[in-house]
């Protein structure tokens, strides 16, 4: 049996936010999302998150999420919560999370700690974690730093793990250690539960350290065994804006290497922002500076050019997005649809073979194949108080500068010419026009601007 207890107590002074640092976004979701999700993937039979500064606004905004709250309905491990009030270090945090665990005390129960500021952490190196502790043993995962500054150091005696010094209570002689703690470690749950009420604030913090497990282990002749991180990078922590745009940027580079190894064509993996789930066929071309999020699926030989934003949206096969199109939630584009520069469409279908080559806002719609939407289209969809609908049916011919005033519907074949403003249903097969009658006024004077004082 795994639990797993996530530390998210902290405050995050250098982030000089309001938004609690485990909620800061990577990718478009909060650290402590990413945590969680990765946690979730080992299977656990329970996971704690251990809260503090702005731990209500936290537990808001993870039980909003319905991806963390539905955790019966969908097979995933629960999620728990345990205050840490005051704020007394790392062990002292992960001490009111154990009343909250699965069995902890009993038989070969194993405990993962892992940090809700630390978003980048794998599975795959979890899992080589989970592996080398056994289940008897205390595994730690370190990594070797050129420069190990501000991190514990592990301390080796004959090649064996003896203890970790943090670096404000170190020696000349333990700084220059080039190996350090990540502080992500797996310990067996009981004995866990039995050194955690041992721990003692005899250090320059004047904190309840986990690390001080360490000592206590081996004091007891148990093994302490160390795993490392694929990538330096997975156990980086955030404490500043500037740290969580580093880890932005080598997040996107890994979906941008996963994308063009599933053999998406990327113009430039450096300008491209995934905030969710980006779901590629075959043949996919993206140019720069694309954001995608939510969930997106863009099927075989789907184009998007430069500039584009894409939501909760479907793209069809050989359709070409852009340049500067938004696509917002519900939509959905079958085969060969043309959205051009500075079209947007939101909660959409738009059928086979359609265009909407420029400067046109459909919402709310309906639209069949083969239609020709012109520039500076709009559906007026919106009353002020309700969504309504416009069905535009297939082959029909919409001139420029036209309002569809919804609820509406454009009949099969119809011609709506330009500068049309649509308030009723257009009859298949027919040209309809609603235009003022053109006037000129001779003798007209345009005002002039009067002269102050």
């Amino acid at each position: 049996m795994l639990n797993v207890v996530i530390l998210a107590a902290g405050q995050g002074k250098r982030m000089r936010s309001d938004l609690p640092k485990v909620l800061q976004p990577i990718a478009g979701k909060p650290m402590l999302a990413h945590v969680i999700a990765t946690a979730r993937a080992l299977a656990p039979g329970s996971v704690c998150v251990v809260y503090g500064h702005g731990g209500e606004q936290v537990k808001a905004e993870i039980g909003d999420r319905p991806q963390f709250h539905d955790s019966e309905n969908r097979g995933l491990s629960p999620i728990s919560w345990a205050k840490q009030e005051p704020q007394l270090g790392t062990g002292h945090a992960v001490l009111q999370a154990l009343p909250q665990l699965e069995k902890v005390g009993a038989g070969r129960t194993a405990v993962l700690v892992l940090y809700g500021d630390v978003p980048l952490i794998r599975a795959t190196t979890l899992q080589r974690l989970i592996a080398a502790a056994g289940g008897d043993k205390l595994a730690l995962l370190t990594a070797h730093l050129d420069d190990p500054h501000g991190y514990g150091r592990i301390v080796r005696i004959d090649g064996k793990v003896v203890r970790i010094v943090e670096e404000k209570d170190a020696d000349d002689a333990e700084r220059a250690i080039k190996e350090i703690n990540t502080g992500i470690l797996v310990a067996p749950g009981e004995a866990l539960a039995r050194w955690l009420p041992q721990l003692g604030i005899a250090n320059a913090q004047g904190e309840y350290y986990l690390t001080d497990i360490v000592a206590m282990a081996v004091a007891e002749g148990m093994a302490v065994v160390t795993a490392h991180p694929d990538a330096n990078w997975e156990a980086d922590g955030v404490n500043s804006k500037s740290q969580l745009a580093r880890l932005e940027r080598i997040h996107q580079r890994n979906f941008a290497e996963a994308l063009m190894e599933q053999g998406v064509t990327l113009v430039d993996p450096a300008r491209i922002d995934v905030r969710g789930e980006l779901v590629c066929g075959r043949d996919v071309f993206i140019d720069v500076n694309c954001v995608f999020e939510g969930r997106v699926e863009l099927h075989d030989g789907a184009r998007i050019n430069a500039n584009c934003v894409i939501q909760d949206a479907v793209v069809g096969p050989h359709s070409i997005i852009g340049p500067f199109a938004r696509l917002r939630p519900g939509t959905v584009l079958a085969e060969d649809v043309h959205v051009g520069n500075f079209v947007e469409v939101k909660n959409s279908t738009v059928a086979a073979h359609s265009k909407a080559n420029h400067l046109a806002y459909v919402g709310d719609a309906a639209i069949g194949s083969r239609v020709n939407i012109g520039a500076g289209t709009i559906t007026c969809n919106y009353d002020g108080a309700n969504k309504h609908r416009t069905v535009i049916e297939d082959d029909v011919f919409i001139g420029s500068d036209t309002q569809l005033v919804a609820p509406v519907t454009v009949g099969k074949g119809a011609t709506l010419g330009a500068g049309t403003t649509l308030t009723r249903d257009a009859p298949p097969d027919a040209l309809t026009v609603s235009r003022p009658k053109q006037v000129s006024i001779a003798g007209w004077k345009r005002p002039v601007k009067q002269k102050k004082g």
